[in-house]
């Protein structure tokens, strides 16, 4: 029962930072793609903070609650893609480029925000700047106490879904990155990985303790980043 009340209390300070990652990651790569002059995903209806358009069953429920309860030691998720017409572009592989980057630049902004708040907070309450990074939740030490818990939790979250998408496998957003940079020819070859690609990333991260891939690259990067916008 301890085990089950302790993952409801997880679950319920992470939702809220889970939702506004994914979503404002998905927004961004549509906002950006409208000001390039494709308004494909302005048109669908995918420039709206109204969750429901953008929510994947498998990728914004179950696979980041899936992750918290298997303790993975990382909690991220996605959205829908929103849809992106590249024959609306000026410049299709530079605008890819910018609007692939606009994802993970959001979730890096709002990672920024999110200990600004938490700054903001310890400055009413100087103790719940150490007991957020605390994983027992007393959540009758402080009023302000839940408001850090999340902030963590999204600081945590969006530097994870920042810099995991910049990943260079497509169609994680740095594969997006890489194939605009490329020669059209070397693109098109380095493209062909994308059918694969969800299953390589899947692969990587559920298999990291026997690959190892994750845990000497990303993760430290993850954890360096994470603290800094904590203390900072």
């Amino acid at each position: 029962m301890e085990t089950a009340a302790y993952f409801i209390k997880i679950i319920s300070i992470s939702a809220i930072p889970i939702l506004l990652a994914i979503i404002l990651h998905e927004i961004s790569h549509g906002w950006m793609a409208n000001r390039l002059g494709d308004p494909t995903a302005k048109h669908a209806g995918r420039l709206t903070l109204n969750p429901i358009p953008h929510i994947d069953i498998f990728g914004t429920i179950i696979l980041p609650t899936l992750l918290i309860f298997t303790q993975s030691g990382i909690v991220f998720g996605y959205a829908k893609p929103v849809p992106i017409n590249p024959y609306n572009l000026k410049e299709p592989k530079k605008d890819m480029i910018l609007i692939a980057g606009a994802g993970p630049l959001a979730n890096l902004i709002l990672a920024v925000l999110s200990a600004l708040v938490l700054r903001t907070l310890s400055l009413f309450d100087p103790s719940i700047l150490y007991s957020s990074m605390v994983r027992r939740l007393n959540l009758g030490h402080s009023i302000l106490y839940p408001l850090a818990l999340m902030c963590t939790k999204s600081i945590q979250i969006n530097v994870v879904l920042g810099l995991f998408n910049l990943i260079p496998i497509p169609p994680a957003d740095g594969g997006r990155i890489v194939a605009g940079l490329l020669p059209q020819r070397q693109a098109e070859i380095y493209n062909k990985i994308e059918p694969f690609g969800m299953i390589i990333l899947f692969t990587i991260i559920f298999f990291d303790d026997q690959l190892g891939i994750l845990s000497r690259t990303l993760y430290p990067m993850i954890s360096i980043l994470t603290r800094l916008l904590i203390w900072i």
